[in-house]
C-alpha cells in the first residue's frame, strides 16, 4: 500500500483526496484480473434483497475514473457532457443548458455561499471517504478470492 508523503489535518480535504487516491492506486495494484471481479456482490449488498446492486467490477472502473478526476482535476462542462453522452450536445441541448445555468445563477445568488460551501464540503469529505471505503473492501474482496488474504 502506498504511504501518505504529504502531512495534512486529519479531517483536512486534501488529506481525504490524498488518502481515496492512494488506495485506489493500491486496489490498481492489488487487482490484477479486473473480469474476476464480474458478478460478485459487496458483502454490504448482501441480504438487502437488491437484484440490481452493482457488482466490484463496476466500483473497480467507477473508482478509477473517479480517482483521474480528484487527481487531475474536473473537466470543462462541454467536454463532460461530450464524455457522458458520447457526442457533442447538439443546439437545443446548449440552449437548455444555458438556461439552467442562468437560473442556477440567480438560485446561487439567492443563497449563502458560506452555507453552500459547507454543504458541498461535507458532502464531498462524506463521499470521498465512503468511496475509500469502497476502495478497500474490493480490494479485500479479490485478495479473499485469489488466495492473497494478509
Amino acid at each position: 500500500m502506498q504511504v501518505l508523503t504529504k502531512r495534512y489535518p486529519k479531517n483536512c480535504l486534501l488529506t481525504v483526496m490524498d488518502r481515496y487516491s492512494a488506495e485506489v492506486r493500491n486496489m490498481e495494484q492489488v487487482v490484477m484480473i479486473p473480469s474476476l471481479l464480474r458478478d460478485v456482490q459487496l458483502s454490504s449488498h448482501r441480504g438487502q434483497g437488491q437484484a440490481r446492486a452493482p457488482d466490484l467490477y463496476t466500483y473497480f472502473t467507477m473508482l478509477k475514473t473517479i480517482r483521474v478526476d480528484v487527481d487531475h482535476g474536473l473537466l470543462l462542462r462541454e467536454e463532460w457532457q461530450a464524455k457522458v453522452t458520447g457526442r457533442e450536445a447538439d443546439e437545443a441541448e446548449n440552449e437548455a443548458a444555458e438556461t439552467e445555468e442562468a437560473e442556477d445563477d440567480r438560485a446561487s445568488g439567492e443563497l449563502d455561499l458560506e452555507a453552500q460551501f459547507h454543504l458541498h464540503f461535507s458532502s464531498l469529505h462524506h463521499i470521498l471517504t465512503h468511496l475509500t471505503l469502497r476502495a478497500q473492501e474490493v480490494t479485500r474482496k479479490y485478495q479473499e478470492m485469489t488466495g492473497q488474504v494478509q
